[in-house]
């Protein structure tokens, strides 16, 4: 059974934006701080040229490992 929106409180329907938002909010924060980490940005680089050179696995692989 599905939930319609006509059938939530104003209450829950103030939980469920609430809880959207601070989750947003926590999202933007933590990508902030990771963009403004030298140490983050590294990682991104090394994966990046790692993908290039062809240094990956397929995801089926690594799931029957």
């Amino acid at each position: 059974m599905s939930t319609k929106l006509k059938d939530l409180t104003v209450e829950d329907l103030k939980g469920l934006i609430s809880k959207t938002v601070r989750e947003t909010m926590e999202e933007v924060l933590e990508d902030l701080s990771a963009k403004g980490s030298k140490r983050f940005l590294d990682s991104v680089q090394e994966a990046r040229e790692d993908y290039r050179e062809g240094h990956v696995q397929d995801l089926d692989d690594l799931k029957d490992a």
